[in-house]
């Protein structure tokens, strides 16, 4: 299929393009396009970087689930090119947050640096806006076949859905120039991937949950 060529080519690309965006946080010296400090631990920048890591490994998980309970060939290549895109993305967000010498843990809880700790209760292991709970996550465990695929496409348009929009956020009060591009182009290819998702859910007489 010509979209999940699309897809899976940009995935490629944003490989591609990742170390060199670390490298350009390494020789901004950390901190903004202005060379000003590293961020702090209570700063956006920092509090995207460990919160996007949090929700990019679920999503990493959920693709490794969803290949082993489909022969599908293009879910599962969509779920591949998910889970390694996000698995570097996740790679250089705490990658960032050692180079700025920050922890990847608060103690605030999730959301807090967009203004929302308190909207996310964190019941049944959804931690932040678009989470799957560990319920569903056990119950993608027991599908098979078109049931898994429809049931991991419903769950992978919600994780995006909350991902944009915490990508978003960063995109408004991240400081660090290559930090907030990184976050505009998750927002763009999440919101290229929702609709082939839709698509894709069409395809099998579903649609997404909200």
């Amino acid at each position: 299929m010509r979209s999940a060529a699309l897809i899976a080519g940009a995935a490629a690309t944003a490989l591609v393009a990742a170390g060199a965006i670390t490298y350009a946080v390494a020789e901004d010296g950390g901190g903004s396009s202005d060379n000003s400090p590293a961020p702090t631990a209570d700063s956006a920048d920092a509090g995207f970087a460990r919160d996007m890591a949090v929700h990019h490994q679920q999503a990493v998980e959920m693709s490794y689930i969803v290949r082993d309970r489909t022969k599908n060939v293009e879910v599962r290549r969509l779920a591949y090119d998910i889970a390694q895109t996000q698995a570097n993305q996740r790679g250089m967000l705490l990658g960032w947050l050692d180079l700025w010498n920050l922890p990847k843990v608060s103690a605030d809880p999730p959301m807090t640096w967009m203004g929302m700790g308190d909207m996310a209760s964190g019941k049944d292991g959804a931690l932040m806006p678009g989470m799957a709970t560990n319920t569903e996550l056990k119950k993608l465990n027991t599908l098979s076949g078109k049931p898994a695929e429809v049931f991991f496409l419903q769950l992978m348009t919600d994780h995006h859905k909350g991902g944009i929009h915490m990508a978003e956020g960063c995109v408004e009060k991240c400081r660090v120039g290559v930090e907030k591009r990184l976050a505009q182009g998750m927002v763009d290819a999440q919101q290229s991937e929702i609709q082939l998702m839709a698509d894709m859910l069409k395809e099998r007489g579903a649609k997404a949950r909200s």
